[in-house]
């Protein structure tokens, strides 16, 4: 869409094809700085847009007073830098101050939590909670439409009207799901469960193998298989759900330790008897029955 030379489409000029001022509105750069959250915020924005709302109902005194005067907010993921991945368009309503009690019993900031997010500190003074509306404006453009975020890019909020956003690209696929990694590869938390891309979920319900759960506190680790409905995913489902699948010794594990990674991946219609003989060899391999997790 922009190769540098000709002009380029401003982001400001889709908002006014829209119906939005500029001047109303404010542009808002997401880069989480917590590894755990950073990793998995792209998700949110398709997979928990519940979440991803909550994460912006809360910007404390950086951009809080900026939203009291604001009639929309336009929220962009910064996964590369000096450029803001387009995650979609809100309209502001009114706001509630919340006390360090209130933000944490307010909705979605547990979760968040969970991911990674760093809570505040037990003197922060009380902050604004806003109410979003999303809009149903450019939705199909959501992962796909990458602006260049103007400098310094140290400034993740900033008015519409007072800058230049140019958009670089519009993509095919949307930069919030990214492809599956190689099964060899992949590594999950157990937070990370709940939020994994659809298609990834797709893929792990087709595969049926050997799975391994390491407790990164005990320091041990435990060996299962999955077959018949749903597969890996009907599995890891369970122990997203439980945080135990009904094993005896991971009840006493806690759940946000766990990590989740595939031994050994089978073709997809091999029978049970064989995939439980593979989990079985895997067991006495890693000697999980003796100094891991596995009861039996």
């Amino acid at each position: 869409m922009y190769d540098g030379e000709a002009r380029p489409l401003d982001f400001n000029t889709l908002l006014e094809l829209a119906s939005i001022d500029p001047a109303d509105v404010l542009m808002i750069r997401h880069t989480p700085r917590e590894p755990a959250l950073k990793r998995v915020f792209p998700w949110l924005v398709t997979e928990r847009p519940d979440l991803f709302l909550a994460y912006q109902q809360i910007q404390w005194k950086q951009a809080e007073k900026a939203m009291t005067r604001a009639k929309a907010v336009v929220a962009f993921v910064g996964l590369d830098a000096s450029q803001g991945v387009f995650a979609g368009i809100s309209k502001v309503g009114p706001w509630v101050s919340l006390d360090l009690a209130g933000y944490h019993a307010f909705p979605g900031n547990a979760e968040l939590i969970g991911y990674g997010m760093t809570p505040p500190a037990p003197d922060s003074p009380n902050c604004l909670a806003f109410e979003l509306e999303p809009m149903n404006v450019l939705q199909d453009q959501i992962g796909r439409l990458v602006v260049d975020w103007p400098p310094p890019a140290q400034t993740w909020w900033r008015w519409a009207k007072n800058g230049v956003f140019p958009v670089r690209y519009l993509l095919e696929e949307s930069r919030f799901t990214p492809t599956i990694p190689n099964w060899e590869n992949l590594v999950l938390t157990w937070d990370e469960l709940s939020a994994m891309p659809r298609s990834w979920r797709a893929s792990l319900a087709n595969w049926r193998g050997v799975y391994f759960i390491y407790d990164r506190a005990r320091r041990a680790g435990y060996v299962g298989s999955a077959y018949g409905a749903d597969n890996i995913l009907g599995r890891w489902r369970t122990y997203a759900e439980t945080g135990h699948g009904g094993n005896v010794k991971l009840r006493q594990s806690n759940p946000k330790d766990l990590s989740f990674s595939i031994l050994q991946r089978t073709s997809p219609d091999m029978d049970i008897e064989s995939v439980v003989a593979l989990e079985g060899a895997w067991k006495d391999r890693l000697h999980t029955r003796v100094s891991g997790l596995n009861a039996n």
